[in-house]
């Protein structure tokens, strides 16, 4: 199925520096997609009902339950640093 998509303009939209070979490259794979969009769309789905999902789930919700966990003090003891309780880290931002 041939398209009629301008990739270079889908690319400049989605700010994507692409090559020409990238550009011929996606043009193909885009024409498989839509190709494959295409079969699909053959299928006879008469009789199926619309869905979200191809299982029928519901939510499994648990009862909330209170459990036992570490005490902070184990939490804390396993960490490399802590200070006052929190854990030290690094700094990741500079200041100025």
């Amino acid at each position: 199925m041939p398209i009629d998509i301008d990739i270079a303009h889908v690319a400049r939209l989605a700010r994507l520096g692409l090559s020409d070979a990238e550009l011929t490259h996606y043009q193909a794979q885009l024409g498989l997609i839509l190709d494959h969009a295409a079969r699909v769309q053959e299928f006879d789905t008469d009789g199926v009902e619309p869905t979200a999902h191809p299982l029928s789930m519901v939510n499994a919700f648990r009862p909330d339950e209170i459990r036992s966990s570490l005490a902070r003090e184990e939490v804390l003891d396993q960490s490399p640093e802590h200070e006052d309780g929190y854990f030290r880290v690094p700094p990741h931002l500079e200041t100025q």
